[in-house]
């Protein structure tokens, strides 16, 4: 509604329920360690001694291309390596195709995804 008093103003009227609304989603947000995307899984194994080979395989991935970064996870009975926090699965495609000389058993793979930095 504009305000005939004071030009160039306007005042919003909004139901109270909008208010509760807005603060319930960012309380969930608060306690969310990330959101849905895109990893390219590049190792997984089972067994004696496979967390020590995933560790390896996360180093690995860490020489070959400084500054990303490597994710080990345990899911029984497999330890696996994923990396990037990819958006879409275009990106995370894109991606693969740079990395398959290297890993050519990798595949894009849904998954939580860090939070993209701030600006």
């Amino acid at each position: 509604i504009p305000d005939t008093t004071h030009p160039g103003n306007v005042q919003i009227y909004q139901d109270s329920r909008i208010d509760s609304i807005v603060a319930m989603h960012v309380r969930y947000n608060r306690h969310q360690e990330g959101i849905d995307g895109y990893r390219i899984q590049i190792f997984f194994d089972a067994g004696n001694n496979s967390l020590r080979r995933a560790n390896r395989a996360a180093e690995e991935y860490n020489l070959l291309y400084p500054g990303d970064s490597a994710y080990i996870s345990f899911s029984e009975p497999y330890y696996k390596v994923r990396i990037g926090d990819f958006r879409s699965r275009f990106d995370a495609e894109a991606y693969l195709q740079q990395i398959l000389d290297d890993y050519p058993n990798a595949f894009v793979i849904r998954d939580q995804i860090n939070f993209p930095p701030l600006d």
